[in-house]
């Protein structure tokens, strides 16, 4: 297949909100109480909300920039490239890029809406998650149809209200909610516990697919202080193994097997030892835990009912019938650091050399449009749909870095530590936000 024959689905970018969301989303009364955008004496752009300041972090809206002057430093809007919060320009850079459609996960709540989770006043946090969720889904995505993959966040606080909102997102097209990879970290029972069971059931009934993704739970984690951020970076994505471990052994997908459940930004080439793994520690180690699979392996429970992807994984494609190859997704992570943006179609095609035109369908947009109701070609016409075509109708965007003022966390010529962008981070925290 050639690069410009492809069409490419993304299932794992990033929205940095822009200012004026909760505008149109509330009523006249809640209005006041809405989060809203402060710039600081510095300069930084922060969202305010019942006395806290959430600022976007630097590494979630770098991309165009130069790399070495990333870091994880507060930015203002200028600082970043309008495709970030602009949803006209973000088109645009999709076009740029080849890429059809796209599933955006938010910033500044939170991956599974933690900011809303953690307000006493839960009549609020209703109020706003639902006013984002309209937002997300009416305007952000609505703005373009066939071009997003709707992307709910449920009311963790209360399984009954998140079984409420799945189904009313259902009923405006939205199948795809976002949850959190360790739900005790957050201060709720674990996904054993048939506390979320409402919510399960909801998303079965829908066809609403959970998108956990990884830092969802505990955000950055350290090895030690001393250690070179590579590490962090290096490891997260692997860290869902042990959620991918906790889902395979719980009750959930045995109760549930129409249940699916995404692990965003996880990475593929881990799997197949993953699976070999479980199948080897269920034939070993049932008869005196007690896991009863009946006619199937874990393997076949994990293939039925998990949803993988990948940014770039060429061990993970080259093994992609072990991994499962109706479960393989794509993602392009844009605007973050780890993004293949504006090159993602050339630099998946040197993972993809030698697989089957059919095979490459799959990984590319058939198993996601498949999986999140994703009918785009109902809206655009099929060829218009791929690479080649897009990058057609993009030819005046400019795709080259541009500056921004970016501050490397460091303080000399040293690797980069976990103290070093611990410290970047509480920096950024000490200035206050004037009043909103």
């Amino acid at each position: 297949m050639h690069v410009n024959d492809m069409i490419l689905v993304s299932v794992d970018d990033h929205v940095v909100e822009p200012p004026g969301l909760f505008d149109n989303h509330l009523a006249p009364e809640w209005k006041s109480r809405a989060p809203k955008i402060v710039r600081k004496e510095s300069g930084v752009d922060v969202w305010v909300f019942e006395g806290d300041q959430l600022p976007n972090i630097g590494l979630n809206a770098v991309v165009g920039r130069p790399p070495e002057e990333y870091g994880v430093e507060p930015t203002s809007y200028e600082q970043m490239r309008p495709g970030c919060f602009d949803i006209h320009e973000r088109i645009r850079d999709m076009n740029a890029n080849g890429v059809l459609a796209s599933m955006c996960f938010a910033s500044f709540t939170g991956f599974a809406g933690q900011l809303w989770a953690r307000q006493e006043d839960k009549e609020l946090a209703r109020v706003m998650s639902q006013a984002y969720n309209d937002w997300h889904v009416d305007e952000w995505c609505g703005t373009y149809p066939g071009r997003f993959i709707p992307l709910g966040i449920p009311p963790l606080w209360d399984p009954k209200l998140m079984a409420d909102e799945v189904r009313r997102l259902a009923k405006k097209g939205c199948h795809a909610v976002s949850f959190t990879d360790n739900p005790t970290k957050l201060g709720w029972p674990s996904l054993h516990d048939p506390h979320w069971d409402p919510f399960w059931e909801a998303c079965c009934d829908e066809g609403t697919v959970i998108c956990i993704h990884i830092g969802s739970s505990s955000g950055m984690v350290f090895t030690s202080m001393d250690s070179p951020v590579d590490v962090m970076i290096h490891t997260t994505p692997i860290s869902i193994v042990s959620c991918a471990s906790d889902l395979l052994w719980s009750r959930v997908l045995r109760k549930y097997p129409d249940i699916k459940f995404a692990l965003s930004e996880g990475g593929i080439g881990w799997v197949p030892y993953f699976l070999e793994r479980a199948d080897y520690v269920y034939e070993h180690h049932k008869a005196w835990t007690n896991q009863d699979f009946g006619d199937l392996k874990p393997s076949d429970v994990f293939r039925r009912n998990i949803v993988t992807c990948f940014i770039d994984d060429a061990a993970g494609v080259k093994n992609r019938h072990d991994v499962g190859l109706d479960t393989i997704t794509w993602e392009c992570d844009y605007p973050h650091s780890d993004t293949t943006w504006p090159t993602a179609p050339e630099r998946l095609m040197e993972s993809l050399a030698g697989v089957p035109d059919d095979e490459i369908d799959l990984i590319t947009h058939e198993n996601a449009m498949r999986i999140f109701q994703l009918d785009s070609f109902s809206h655009i016409p099929k060829d218009e749909c791929r690479v080649g075509a897009l990058r057609a109708q993009a030819k005046d965007v400019d795709l080259s870095l541009h500056s921004a003022g970016g501050t490397p966390p460091r303080d000399d010529q040293g690797a980069v530590t976990s103290a070093d962008i611990t410290r970047q981070l509480a920096q950024a925290f000490a200035e206050p936000a004037p009043e909103a």
